[in-house]
């Protein structure tokens, strides 16, 4: 099993709270490197892996997620967690803007967006 990516997921409460951690962060070095308007993506440009996550609402999910994980194998990832017997606190699908995902609840109750980039 290949991760790729683990990237801290920060819950804001509107576009304007998440446009001020874009100008915090960027006094860090970090830039925008996607935004979908209710969820918003920076990166380190040296290191593009080095990422935050900031998004105000999960429109497919009943839950924000505290933390994302890419993983080479999504559907491989599934069947495992689902075969441990752990939460599934959103069911794996394909969504719009190009991943694969599902939520799951970690033993410390934390939701964790376990993904993979489509093609």
């Amino acid at each position: 099993m290949t991760v790729r990516r683990i990237v801290p997921d920060f819950q804001t409460d509107s576009e304007e709270s998440m446009a001020q951690s874009r100008d915090f962060y960027g006094r860090l070095g970090l830039e925008e490197v996607m935004n979908l308007g209710w969820v918003m993506t920076l990166a380190s440009p040296s290191n593009p892996t080095a990422q935050l996550i900031f998004i105000t609402e999960e429109p497919t999910a009943p839950v924000v997620p505290d933390l994302s994980i890419e993983v080479e194998d999504v559907d491989a990832v599934y069947a495992e967690v689902v075969a441990s017997g752990a939460e599934i606190v959103r069911e794996l699908r394909d969504e719009e803007w190009g991943v694969r995902r599902f939520f799951v609840r970690d033993p410390n109750g934390r939701v964790v967006n376990v993904l993979t980039h489509r093609a």
